[in-house]
């Protein structure tokens, strides 16, 4: 093995370090202890799966899965995301002793990068999924509780978009002229490509009023105060009713200064059936995570429920949290050989005080200066401190 190779991780793999490992873990601690104070039960999955079901189910392009054989010659994919092994179980067993369910969730999911995508192929994701109601009610639970989760974190500053599947679908498809329009106009909204949507549209060769109508929506859509403003582009229907409910629901929570409409809303993942969001926060410049009703899902697993849900990513939650320094002291004990003893017992009663202690003996140091720097406080246990 070269000496390239051998510190060379695959493509998109990371290590986690201590601090991070640390970080990680308390978002853990915090949001468990969040969101079962709020009824979800958390649940874990394979993170191998069948091609076949959540492979195929799962809406992540083909080349972002990780695949491989088993024994017996069927194609398993690494866990591309949470909700369609949740949406399995919980179609297979669950939904038969409960419902509706609510389930939470941290788990790594794995999703393979192009190389030059810079991109993790591994990385952590939180979040929960309510199964088998398909209220406007189960949807304002979902916004409301990732909003309350996220402050939970001690973020203060962030916004959650909302827009709705069912809306832009009515938008595209009255004012395009075949399908094949208005899955390109939609691509490119889930690209967030604004100028490629333009030029399409002027490439179209649409009927002045439509055209114009398209690019009127694409300048104001993202700007839009209330469900009202979008009443010109498209006509009354139930999923303009459905939102407006939805936006009542959250005022009465008196969380509408953390929520903003966004018609251009899109998603690859062709499961979203009604509302959808992302959650975006300052000191990033992508989405922590994202959610909305999926109750296409559950059709595929051959269940008619409605269905709901969030993720949020771990890496990136890490990113926007604010340091807090920790309240633990750290205290590091070095010792001569022939005082093991006296240095476990020292070790012993600074660790019943809650203290975080590290035992050292002097000899197996290489660097005392360097190691002392590590802790709060350095004690050494040597033979003039036993006589003394």
């Amino acid at each position: 093995m070269s000496s390239i190779k051998m510190f060379e991780k695959p493509l998109g793999m990371r290590d986690t370090f201590p601090i991070t490992y640390e970080k990680t873990e308390k978002v853990r601690q915090i949001g468990r202890e969040f969101l079962h104070a709020r009824g979800f039960d958390f649940i874990q999955t394979p993170s191998l799966e069948y091609f076949d079901t959540v492979g195929k189910a799962s809406a992540i392009y083909d080349a972002s899965l990780f695949k491989l054989v088993d024994s017996q010659g069927n194609t398993l994919v690494l866990r591309p995301d949470m909700t369609t092994p949740i949406a399995r179980v919980a179609t297979s067993k669950l939904l038969k002793e409960k419902i509706p369910l609510r389930l939470a969730y941290f788990a790594n999911v794995f999703r393979a990068q192009q190389t030059e995508g810079g991109r993790p192929a591994e990385f952590g994701q939180m979040g929960i999924e309510i199964i088998g109601d398909g209220t406007v009610y189960a949807d304002a639970e979902v916004i409301i509780t990732v909003i309350h989760l996220i402050q939970a974190f001690g973020i203060s500053s962030f916004k959650i978009t909302i827009g709705h599947a069912g809306v832009l679908n009515c938008i595209l498809k009255d004012y395009t002229e075949s399908n094949e329009q208005a899955h390109t106009l939609r691509t490119l909204l889930v690209e967030r490509n604004y100028v490629g949507f333009e030029e399409a549209v002027e490439s179209f060769d649409l009927p002045k009023t439509k055209s114009d109508a398209l690019l009127q929506f694409i300048s104001e859509a993202t700007s839009f105060v209330s469900i009202r403003d979008i009443e010109k582009y498209v006509r009354k229907n139930d999923s303009l009713e459905y939102m407006q409910q939805l936006m009542e629901l959250i005022e009465v929570g008196g969380l509408s200064q953390y929520v903003a409409l966004d018609f251009t809303l899109s998603s690859h993942m062709n499961y979203y059936t009604g509302m959808l969001f992302e959650v975006f926060a300052e000191g990033s410049g992508f989405a922590l995570g994202n959610g909305g009703r999926y109750d296409g899902l559950l059709q595929h697993f051959g269940t008619e429920v409605g269905a709901t849900g969030f993720g949020i990513r771990v890496d990136r939650l890490l990113e926007v949290i604010p340091s807090q320094p920790s309240s633990t002291q750290t205290i590091g004990i070095i010792f001569e050989e022939v005082l093991f003893t006296k240095a476990l017992e020292m070790a012993n009663s600074y660790r019943e005080e809650g203290k975080r202690v590290t035992l050292q003996s002097r000899k197996g140091l290489v660097d005392e200066e360097a190691f002392a720097k590590h802790f709060d406080k350095i004690v050494y246990v040597n033979q003039e401190d036993v006589a003394e």
